[in-house]
C-alpha cells in the first residue's frame, strides 16, 4: 500500500478539511491514473473528528464510494492547528499525559473502525509520548496509553478491525530512537492482549536526523516483536559539517526543525531548532555533517545547496517487507523556500508518490539503483 498523508492540506474544521480533500484527492488520483480503489492517510484535527457527525460521516462516505476512495489509516499525530501559524513544539501537545490526547485518539479509532472492512489493519499514527522538555513525570501518559490499547482492543472484538495504535518516535521526544520504543515497552507492562495493539511509525526523516543505523533499529524492533504498523516516507536535509550556514534559507516560523550534527569521533550534538544551532555550534570545527528535520520532496538527492537524506529512506524500503504500508509524508511543502516547491501541491505528490512507485518496483527486483 502506497499512498500519502492529507496533513499536507490545511483544515482544522471538518468543513474545511472535506473542501481540501474533494479539491486534491481526485486530483492526485488522476495524476496517479488510479490505483482503484485510491487509499489515503487521513488527517483529522481534534475540532474535525469532534464535528463528524451523522450527516457528516454520511456526505464523507458518498464522496468515499463516488470518488473510489479508501481510508488507510489515521495520522493521528498533530492534534489541531497544524498550518498558516506558529506549530514548533506545540505540535507535540496535548501529549499523552494529557485527557485531551487519549479522548481523540479513541475518537479516531471508532471512526476508523467504521471505515475498513472487516479484518483489515487500521494503524492510528501519534505522538511519540511527548516533547522531552516538557517534564519528567510521565506516569499519566502511560496509564492513559495502556487505556487506549485496552479501548483498541475493545473495539477489536466487536468490529473484527486489527486496530494499531503506532507511536512515531521524533528527534527530541520522549521516543527518538528504537531504543526508546523498547525502553517504553518495558515500562508499559503491556499483556499480550493489549501488547498487539501498540506499533511503532518508522518516520524514514527522523530516525535519519538522528544519524540512527538504519537497518540496525528496524533490526531492534523486530527483535523485540514490536512491528512496524507503517513507514513515512521521508527525507531530511544533510549537509557537511563546515556547511551549517546552507542551511540558512529553511528557517521558518512554523514547525520546528531539530538539528543534530556527527563529530569526527561519533559523538552526536542536538539542538531543538536551526536557531539554537546557529547560535551554539557555528564555531564547530569537528562536526562531520549536519542533519535537519525538515521533509524535503522525497525524490530528490539535492534541494538547493543542500542533500538529503535520500539514501537513508531507500536503505529503509529496502528492509520493509513487501506488504509494508508506505506513507508519503511532505506536509512542509508549504514551508519550502517558494523556488524548490513545484507548481503545486498536487504535482509534488504525484511526482513523490510516482518516485515512491518506482523504487519499490525496483527494489522487488533487486534493483535500488
Amino acid at each position: 500500500m502506497i499512498t500519502y498523508c492529507t496533513n499536507i492540506h490545511p483544515g482544522e474544521t471538518w468543513d474545511e478539511a472535506f473542501s481540501e480533500l474533494r479539491a486534491h484527492v481526485p486530483a492526485v488520483r488522476a495524476g496517479l491514473a488510479g490505483p482503484d480503489p485510491f487509499p489515503i492517510s487521513l488527517w483529522l484535527s481534534a475540532r474535525a473528528a469532534r464535528e463528524f457527525d451523522g450527516e457528516a460521516l454520511a456526505r464523507f462516505d458518498d464522496w468515499r464510494h463516488e470518488q473510489q476512495v479508501t481510508v488507510a489509516s489515521i495520522n493521528g499525530f498533530p492534534y489541531g492547528g497544524f498550518h498558516g501559524r506558529r506549530v514548533k513544539e506545540n505540535v507535540y501537545l496535548p501529549d499523552w499525559r494529557s485527557p485531551e490526547r487519549l479522548a481523540h485518539t479513541r475518537r479516531l479509532a471508532e471512526l476508523l473502525a467504521g471505515w475498513l472492512p472487516d479484518a483489515a489493519e487500521a494503524v492510528i499514527s501519534t505522538v511519540p509520548v511527548g516533547f522531552r522538555s516538557a517534564g519528567t513525570d510521565w506516569s499519566g501518559a502511560l496509564a492513559n496509553l495502556r487505556e487506549a490499547l485496552a479501548h483498541f482492543d475493545d473495539l477489536s472484538q466487536r468490529t473484527g478491525r486489527d486496530l494499531i495504535l503506532a507511536l512515531e518516535p521524533e528527534p527530541g521526544c520522549l521516543l527518538q530512537s528504537a531504543g526508546d520504543v523498547l525502553r517504553l515497552m518495558d515500562d508499559l507492562r503491556l499483556p499480550p492482549s493489549l501488547r498487539c495493539h501498540l506499533g511503532v511509525c518508522y518516520d524514514c526523516c527522523h530516525h535519519a536526523v538522528m544519524f540512527e543505523d538504519v537497518r540496525g533499529s528496524i533490526g531492534q524492533l523486530a527483535g523485540a516483536g514490536i512491528r512496524i504498523a507503517q513507514w513515512h516516507v521521508s527525507s531530511a536535509l544533510r549537509v557537511r559539517g563546515d556547511a551549517l550556514d546552507s542551511l540558512r534559507g529553511f528557517r521558518e516560523p512554523t514547525y520546528l526543525h531539530q538539528t543534530a550534527g556527527r563529530t569526527r569521533t561519533g559523538q552526536l550534538l542536538f539542538y531543538p531548532d536551526l536557531d539554537e544551532a546557529f547560535a551554539e555550534a557555528g564555531a564547530r570545527r569537528d562536526v562531520e555533517e549536519w542533519r535537519t528535520h525538515f521533509h524535503v520532496p522525497v525524490f530528490t538527492d539535492r534541494v538547493g545547496d543542500c542533500g538529503t537524506t535520500q539514501p537513508e529512506l531507500i536503505e529503509a524500503l529496502e528492509s520493509a517487507p513487501a506488504d509494508a504500508a508506505l506513507v508519503v509524508e511532505t506536509y512542509s511543502f508549504g514551508a519550502l523556500p517558494r523556488e524548490l516547491r513545484l507548481d503545486s501541491v498536487v504535482e509534488n505528490v504525484v511526482r513523490e508518490l510516482r518516485w515512491t512507485r518506482e523504487l519499490v518496483s525496483r527494489l522487488a527486483t533487486g534493483d535500488s539503483a
